[in-house]
């Protein structure tokens, strides 16, 4: 009787173990399910601060320029859509054309002091991008190969205008899109004067070898 008490204990003594052993592993993986999730909060909650502070500081980057711009806006001759200031090709040039209208470079003056101002209070730096409609150059105009061309040197033009105004060298880069990057259809004249433009976009410094990464992958 002595001896199968014995065993009992020592099976009861096993199971417990057994199951302070199972318990202990539960817990600890609670524990670590908890942290994990503790972890995963924090991360989340972090990303979101940060994503609202990004926020922000695009809204007040983009009332900056509204105001910076108020005078040229006020106009309608330019639009400020997302940051970018667009301008219609019709109002800087005649359709094949890089020659800058009179009422382009008069813009252009207009622009130029806010922008200094602007990009230097903010050490950003100014993308001027030519673009484009679908419609090939017309033969008969030699001076340019294509469209990628023509809003190259449009957008040379712009650049360069800036530059006489007393934007900064070191402030101001062109950029080409050619046809790419409608803003409408092609397919009617009203769409296509919409896609003959120049846009002028604020960035940070950082940023122009990526924009100038993204110009040179879309050439053809």
């Amino acid at each position: 009787m002595d001896l199968d008490h014995e065993l009992g204990h020592h099976a009861d003594t096993s199971v417990w173990a057994a199951f302070g052993d199972l318990m202990v592993g539960v817990l600890g993986a609670f524990v670590l399910i908890l942290a994990l999730a503790l972890v995963t909060q924090m991360d989340l909650a972090s990303r979101l601060e940060e994503e609202t502070r990004q926020r922000q500081l695009e809204a007040q980057r983009r009332e900056a320029l509204e105001r910076a711009l108020a005078g040229p806006l006020a106009s309608g001759l330019i639009s400020l859509n997302e940051g970018r200031i667009g301008i219609s090709g019709s109002v800087l040039f005649a359709t094949g054309s890089d020659q800058l209208h009179a009422e382009g470079r008069a813009l252009l003056h207009s622009l130029a002091a806010p922008l200094a101002s602007y990009l230097a209070t903010r050490d950003e730096m100014l993308m001027v991008s030519g673009f484009t409609d679908d419609k090939p150059v017309r033969g008969g105009n030699a001076r340019f190969a294509d469209n990628w061309e023509l809003s190259a040197l449009r957008a040379l033009t712009v650049t360069r205008t800036l530059m006489s105004e007393g934007l900064p060298a070191g402030s101001v880069f062109a950029a080409a899109f050619g046809p790419q990057q409608p803003v409408a259809s092609n397919e009617d004249a009203a769409g296509r004067a919409l896609n003959r433009r120049v846009e002028l976009s604020p960035m940070p410094r950082r940023a122009r070898a990526e924009a100038a990464a993204a110009s040179a992958a879309s050439a053809p």
